[in-house]
């Protein structure tokens, strides 16, 4: 296998981990949410910021090196309109997230006191949840757009 299939195979899986688990992560943690129950919201929380860190943000710093070893690799320019796009609905995918994980770390946090002290969640933790829900839609778009033009490549 050449080192170009290689990475691009890796880069596959790793967007593909990427964006699944994001998805994933959301209707989990939108579910815990809705079930109104504080100790199903703090442990689904709990393993939403654990994953987040050890396999979202991994992929996530992992995605732009491979996509710039692709790009030198095939040749590419980074004039290309599509590669601009991408890097462009990246960002705007990643300045989405990075709010996000603070918003469940919080969520989580407030769970765990509510578990502890025995009441229900805070009424701080809902204007989280529709900050959460609201930001994760741009970066879900981002990626589908971002899926097209790492397969279609227009010019």
């Amino acid at each position: 296998m050449s080192a170009y299939l290689l990475l691009k195979t890796l880069h596959i899986l790793s967007s593909t981990i990427l964006f699944g688990l994001g998805a994933g992560s959301a209707y989990y943690a939108l579910r815990a949410w809705r079930s109104g129950k504080v100790e199903v919201i703090a442990e689904t929380f709990k393993h939403l910021v654990f994953a987040d860190w050890a396999f979202t943000a991994t992929t996530a710093v992992f995605q732009p090196l491979s996509g710039v070893g692709l790009m030198h690799l095939a040749g590419w320019s980074m004039q290309q309109s599509w590669l601009q796009w991408t890097v462009g609905l990246y960002c705007l995918a990643g300045v989405c997230w990075l709010p996000v994980v603070w918003l469940q770390i919080r969520v989580h946090k407030m769970a765990e006191q509510a578990l502890r002290d025995g009441t229900a969640m805070p009424i701080k933790a809902a204007t989280y949840m529709r900050w959460w829900f609201g930001l994760g839609w741009p970066a879900f778009l981002a990626f589908m757009v971002i899926f097209y033009l790492m397969v279609a490549k227009p010019m």
